[in-house]
């Protein structure tokens, strides 16, 4: 019986390593992902990237990987992002999970996957974002993002939010418009070891992980950032 309860209890632990284990394998595949999205997006050889005017004024980028869509004609999308926020002395702060649902249209047989990244322009968007739980669209104007390194930025430059996506490694300038925005509590805690609110992993007021992935998604934007200025 001992014996029993024994191998039962390291059943039970090994589950929950292995649980632990993958979550923390997921959120890292998220950064790195948008790293790469970042990257794309930001390159000096790329000519469909974010242009060097968005990059300068942005105030806050959040960035999903991957927005699965599925069902017929009417159906949902949902993605897990990952955001950060300028800080002062040209910092940016720790990565911020969050999800964003909402409706799509159109045939989507199978699903589709469409990576998007969301540059945050104004006060009234970074309070939005920091909130989070906000609507695209609903009370924060989002607009398609001008897209091409040297584009100019007049395209939609007052809304609060420029949106980009990315499908079959083509970018464009998209709309989210009446998807709902919500902090991923979950992912906080596999990030953070705690459920931390997403205004204070946006002000800098939380270490930053120790992994590696979290570290790289913040240089690329901040490195990109700084190449846009000069």
């Amino acid at each position: 019986m001992k014996r029993t309860l024994a191998a039962f209890a390291i059943g039970v632990l090994a589950t929950a390593t292995s649980t632990a284990a993958f979550a923390q394998n997921q959120i890292s595949n998220e950064l790195n992902e948008a790293t790469q999205i970042m990257q794309e997006l930001t390159s000096p050889q790329t000519k469909v990237g974010i242009p060097d005017a968005v990059l300068k004024g942005a105030k806050c980028v959040a960035v999903i990987p991957k927005m699965v869509k599925g069902g017929f004609v009417i159906g949902a999308q949902h993605g897990a992002g990952i955001a950060t926020c300028r800080l002062a002395g040209a910092r940016w702060s720790p990565p911020a999970p969050f999800a964003l649902s909402g409706a799509s249209f159109g045939a989507q047989i199978g699903g589709e996957e469409m990576g998007y990244v969301m540059m945050i322009m104004n006060d009234q968007g970074m309070q939005a974002l920091n909130s989070g739980h906000f609507k695209v669209g609903a009370g924060v104007n989002a607009a398609a993002g001008p897209v091409g390194r040297n584009a100019s930025a007049s395209g939609g430059w007052k809304a609060a939010i420029l949106t980009y996506a990315r499908a079959k490694g083509i970018y464009a300038g998209a709309t989210l418009n009446g998807d709902e925005l919500n902090q991923d509590h979950k992912a906080t805690k596999q990030l953070y070891g705690q459920d931390v609110p997403l205004s204070k992993i946006l002000a800098g007021q939380v270490r930053m992980p120790a992994q590696g992935p979290a570290m790289r998604f913040v240089d690329s934007i901040s490195h990109a950032v700084q190449s846009a200025a000069h």
